[in-house]
């Protein structure tokens, strides 16, 4: 019995990559990819990090979170109906095609997908998409704990996500103020794939779906659904550097998060709670993207031309730059001894001392250091620095 298991769950991971949501995902993640490349080109004349770096963090990023959240879903018998999942690819699939990432909240897609659910069985609706019959189901305490927890575990991944990889996603573009001067804002646009299991009830998986397997315990049926969940993001960057904005996303979406798991775990004893968490969280979530929407549209840019300076809008990976510590923000005062005050002036200092530079650094604290680095035949003529100007 434990080998059947093995095999069927080895099939379930070889069968998600049948899921046609999932290469609909990894189109969109190089085209996202393409885009960010395209912009940096045209702003700087040269791309940050690699055109592929988005599909080739598709998964990878989020594959230590999908584990840990299978084995609790596994683990706890969350179990979702057949017909919630199809209602969820169909969102995903729109968010994605319409090119709108916040739709691709957890909270967001699970409460439409069970406010769906529930007004399909309330108005005894059923539509039929592609063959697939999509009929209301009836939303019970079980599936309202269900649905909170699972979303509120969601919540806590997408804000780990974002805190972690938001800003190293986050592309430059240069902008104009309100008062006619060049300003740099930054754009960080990602989805990412996780691969979960669900526990699914019965015997309710039909041909055209044969991605799930369907494993039997001792006379008991049930389903294991390996299930590509899109997590989308999307957020503007202008008045606070990327390095403190996307942290402070992310940490409100993981407090957030674990609130909506309280709500799913109260929701056993009173399953109201498990209804009123899941309006609750998907409004407070769209005021948590609203909140930090407003703050960044003032037209006080963090990154823009310095009198002090040339301040850095973009470091490239592996370059002299990196290496030695710099960062989005700071302002170069001197190289090798020589004030700038413009990318040309930056240049002309470098070529002082071609195979070494010194710089006198303002760093976010407004505190001056020294840092200094070898540069060697075949790294980038400007150490890999991109400047606001």
């Amino acid at each position: 019995m434990v080998t059947e298991i093995l095999i069927e769950v080895a099939r379930a991971i070889g069968r998600l990559f049948m899921n046609p949501i999932f290469y609909i995902a990894i189109i969109m993640a190089i085209y996202l990819g393409y885009r960010r490349v395209k912009r940096e080109r045209k702003f700087f004349h040269i791309r940050i990090l690699w055109g592929w770096s988005e599909a080739i963090g598709l998964l990878k990023e989020g594959i230590l979170i999908s584990l840990c959240i299978s084995i609790l879903s596994i683990g706890f018998g969350l179990t979702l109906p057949i017909q919630f999942l199809y209602v969820a690819t169909i969102i995903s699939f729109i968010a994605l095609i319409i090119y709108v990432f916040h739709f691709l909240s957890p909270i967001i897609l699970f409460t439409l997908s069970f406010v769906t659910l529930f007004l399909f069985n309330h108005f005894n609706v059923s539509i039929n998409l592609l063959g697939i019959e999509i009929n209301g189901v009836s939303t019970n305490k079980g599936l309202a704990v269900t649905v909170a927890v699972l979303a509120g575990l969601l919540l806590v991944a997408e804000g780990m996500l974002i805190r972690k990889y938001g800003a190293q996603y986050a592309s430059p573009i240069v902008e104009s103020s309100k008062r006619g001067l060049k300003a740099v804002a930054f754009l960080s646009k990602k989805i990412w794939v996780l691969p979960i299991f669900f526990v699914i009830p019965g015997n309710v998986i039909d041909a055209y779906f044969p991605w799930w397997p369907q494993i039997s315990l001792d006379s008991v049926q049930f389903s294991l659904v390996l299930f590509p969940m899109i997590i989308g993001f999307q957020q503007m960057s202008r008045h606070t550097l990327p390095v403190y904005l996307y942290p402070k996303i992310g940490r409100a979406v993981i407090i957030l998060g674990e609130l909506v798991i309280i709500g799913g775990l109260v929701a056993y004893f009173v399953p109201f709670v498990g209804y009123v968490m899941l309006i609750t969280g998907l409004v407070a979530r769209i005021c948590i993207a609203i909140r930090f929407v407003a703050r960044e549209q003032k037209d006080v840019y963090a990154v823009s031309a310095k009198s002090s300076g040339v301040m850095i809008a973009g470091v490239l990976p592996n370059s002299p730059a990196e290496k030695m510590g710099l960062d989005v923000g700071e302002i170069i005062r001197k190289v090798n001894g020589v004030e700038v005050h413009s990318e040309r002036e930056l240049y002309e200092a470098l070529q002082i001392n071609a195979a070494h530079c010194r710089l006198e650094v303002l760093n976010h604290q407004n505190e001056v250091r020294l840092t200094q680095h070898v540069v060697y035949h075949g790294d980038h003529h400007r150490i890999g620095l991109l400047v606001a100007e």
